[in-house]
């Protein structure tokens, strides 16, 4: 039996992604339009790809000459400043001009080239590592730090955790239940799609239940996040695509950085850096609410293994 409608009805209009009402800061704004790009129309994807790309040239544009350039209608550009989290365009212009002012200041480009089958290692190592670093820098700017409260607040009390993963976001599954079980926490991930569900009937009120998906639509996810929905549990995703079909049966919702994907780096590879801070996020929230506890448990866990170090 699914949880009053009215909660799904508020978590289709955006409910669960935890907006706090205030428009992103303007170094959140290349981030946004990264992550929602994908899931915007072609239309709406010219107007985001348009301010990203040329933020101070934009800001200088009315909502009217905005369309014009973009060939697109006043109707779309106001959609899509909505849709990045700004009440109107006016605010979406405000934090143009904002973003334009720091890129001034001497900021590294945001547009870094893709890595080609004949570079160079030192290449390779210099691209990678700024791929890396805006992959966190986005994920960082665009985290809803409300729902990352709450989330941690669940996993504080949680009488247990699942967490729910296939591919590169398996291993960031098992990545947080290991750090959860060194605190002193139940945890258990799940990458066989039978166990996970088989699983997720037995959890309740009281539990937790985490789907990591980047693209917020894997099956073999999905489902048990609904099954321990429907039973009570209190649900989390994180995704990089905040209105992917996981979101439906998600209380609240962490968002990653949809990092560009290229032929060498494919998506498993550059979405994992900001699910791998979204889960240390979690890690260490937890532990600064449980501390008298948490401390005690990982020195434990150390000492049980510092024998295994020293040979």
């Amino acid at each position: 039996m699914t949880r009053d409608v009215k909660e799904i009805f508020a978590r289709e209009r955006g409910g669960s992604s935890g907006a706090s009402g205030a428009p992103p800061a303007p170094a959140a704004l290349a981030a946004k339009v990264r992550t929602l790009g994908p899931s915007m129309t072609r239309s709406m994807q010219r107007v985001a790809e348009a301010v990203a790309s040329d933020p101070a040239g934009c800001a200088a544009l009315t909502v009217t000459g905005l369309a014009e350039l973009t060939g697109t209608s006043e109707a779309t550009v106001v959609r899509t400043a909505r849709l990045l989290g700004y009440p109107g365009y006016r605010d979406l212009r405000l934090a143009l001009a904002g973003l334009a002012a720091q890129q001034q200041s001497g900021r590294a480009p945001a547009i870094t080239t893709d890595i080609a089958v004949d570079d160079p290692i030192a290449d390779v190592v210099a691209k990678l590592a700024y791929d890396e670093q805006q992959t966190l820098a986005d994920t960082a700017a665009g985290l809803d730090t409300v729902q990352l409260a709450a989330a941690v607040t669940a996993l504080t009390t949680a009488r247990r955790t699942d967490v729910y993963g296939v591919g590169a976001s398996g291993l960031v599954a098992q990545d947080l239940t290991q750090k959860l079980l060194r605190i002193g926490l139940m945890a258990h991930a799940h990458s066989d799609p039978h166990l996970a569900v088989t699983n997720a009937v037995q959890l309740r009120a009281g539990d937790v239940a985490i789907a990591i998906t980047h693209s917020g639509s894997t099956g073999d996810v999905i489902e048990p996040l609904r099954a321990a929905f429907e039973r009570g549990a209190t649900t989390v995703a994180v995704t990089g695509r905040p209105d992917g079909p996981v979101t439906q049966y998600a209380d609240h919702v962490l968002t990653t950085s949809t990092a560009r994907e290229s032929e060498l780096r494919p998506a498993a590879m550059s979405s994992r850096t900001g699910q791998l801070l979204v889960v240390d996020c979690l890690f260490v929230g937890v532990a600064q609410r449980t501390y008298e506890k948490a401390a005690p448990a990982l020195s434990a866990s150390y000492e049980a293994l510092a024998h295994r170090h020293r040979s």
